[in-house]
């Protein structure tokens, strides 16, 4: 329904030494990452070396009632997953866990990222014989894994040997009969950590803000290139791929992640608050009020009104029982569309000159549906900050940003050009120069800014390539 940016998923993992009802604690896991993905979701449960599964379209409570869980039944470990799909990419083969059955025993993977060489590995796979059922990248993961695990001695050793042969993003999980196996890619492109409970449970996750919903302390992150085994003798660390420095998309921080999320040691509601304190001292202007677009822009608005000294305000009200998966409304339908999910608070604006601070502007759209909200509710002049520079590439490592023909900044001549076009008096972005100074580091995957990314892409596919083949 709107021209926002989507991350494509979330995962979790919880290891127990005893047979307990892991099911519940994975639910509660993948309930904390629901905004990471809300179209589909799938949870997995190992019990005596039996995997048993249940996925399907839906956010995390339609699709897991108190029936689907005890289904799934209790056992010592289990896996889940949270999906947000992208362009045709509505398949149910997509949907994760993926499970397979292979002749050294069965395993469970969820994936959070994007492959760059997928369709290079799809077509070696399937020239060798491979069946794809679905469309995703996961597929090829899992197919690298097993075919390694055929001359390997554990899966662990598999997919150590499998990684060089995976390019791009992904953060994941493997669970198979007697063990779980968290590992991340060398350049670390999206998140993963690891956390314990009280009573020794292990529990890994895209976001330390799930491990608190099972009980559980972080531990620390999986570090980029490493691979984490958890079997009955604890924790193991597999350190053969890691690199010096890695490259976390730096859309973690300013959209993506859960504010009370800690990433590789940074607080994300702290780089939202900076990243509103820079617009506000590169980025002044006279105004009544400053108020954020629910949900990634209000921590930045907080922080542009420390900064600024003009008031903090509450300037919408979201309605919380709209997921991404709303129904598209017609064309004619879409500014009531955007009432539904949004409504301004008049009282807050009426006769004010507003300060309104968003993460991002992909298309356009949906900024200049936002702004006429605030003019219809009686503000007075409306300056736009955005905690993010323009967004003028696309993404390869798991961003749904759109194609670059569609992004407003890479057809607009300047940013008082996209002013004028979606209805704001000024319009300022976050200076590129200052995403260092967001999590106090150095080195981010910022290419959708840049267009300078940490590997090289030139052979990279379209999202959708596989989807377009099949849908023909």
């Amino acid at each position: 329904m709107f021209d926002s940016v989507h991350e494509e998923c979330g995962v979790f993992g919880f290891y127990e030494n005893k047979t307990t009802d892991v099911s519940a604690s994975v639910y509660f896991g993948l309930y904390a990452l629901q905004h990471r993905g809300q179209e589909s979701c799938g949870i997995a449960v190992c019990d005596d070396g039996v995997i048993i599964h249940k996925k399907a379209d839906g956010l995390v409570s339609d699709v897991f009632s108190r029936e689907a869980l005890d289904h799934l039944g209790k056992g010592n470990m289990a896996v889940g997953h949270v999906r947000y799909s992208t362009f045709g990419g509505k398949n149910h083969n997509n949907i994760q866990p993926l499970v397979i059955r292979h002749i050294k025993g069965n395993l469970a993977l969820v994936h959070n990222g994007n492959l760059i060489n997928a369709t290079e590995l799809r077509q070696e796979f399937e020239m060798s014989g491979a069946i794809f059922h679905g469309t995703s990248d996961t597929e090829a993961i899992a197919y690298a894994i097993v075919r390694e695990r055929l001359n390997s001695h554990s899966t662990e050793e598999a997919i150590e040997k499998a990684m060089p042969k995976i390019k791009g993003a992904y953060s994941c999980i493997v669970m198979t009969a007697t063990k779980m196996i968290a590992f991340r890619d060398p350049d670390g492109f999206r998140p993963l950590c690891i956390g314990r409970t009280n009573d020794g449970a292990y529990v890994v996750a895209s976001e330390s803000c799930a491990l608190e919903t099972v009980g559980a302390d972080f531990v620390r992150d999986v570090e980029a290139g490493e691979i984490v085994l958890i079997n009955a003798d604890g924790l193991k660390s597999i350190r053969t791929h890691i690199k010096k420095k890695n490259s976390i998309c730096i859309f973690e921080y300013i959209y993506f992640a859960r504010p009370d999320s800690v990433i590789e040691g940074v607080s994300v509601h702290h780089a939202r608050m900076k990243a509103g304190k820079i617009l506000a001292e590169c980025s002044p202007v006279d105004a009544d009020i400053v108020i954020g677009v629910p949900d990634s822009g209000i921590d930045a608005a907080l922080g542009y009104a420390e900064k600024s000294g003009i008031p903090y305000g509450i300037g919408f009200i979201k309605n919380k029982y709209i997921g991404r998966s709303f129904i598209q409304p017609q064309q004619n339908q879409r500014e009531n569309a955007v009432k539904i999910k949004l409504n301004a608070v008049r009282e807050t604006v009426r006769g004010k000159r507003v300060v309104m601070i968003d993460d991002s502007i992909v298309r356009g759209t949906t900024s200049a549906r936002i702004i006429k909200l605030l003019r219809d509710a009686g503000a007075k002049e409306v300056h736009v900050r955005i905690s993010s520079p323009p967004f003028i590439h696309s993404c390869y490592f798991g961003t749904d940003i759109d194609s670059e023909e569609n992004l407003i900044a890479s057809h607009c001549s300047s940013t008082d050009e996209i002013a004028r076009e979606i209805g704001a008096d000024t319009l300022a972005y976050l200076p590129i120069d200052k995403l260092c100074e967001l999590a106090d580091r150095d080195c981010f995957c910022h290419g959708c800014f840049t267009g300078n990314y940490p590997l090289d892409v030139s052979s990279a596919s379209r999202k959708n390539k596989f989807d377009e083949k099949i849908h023909k």
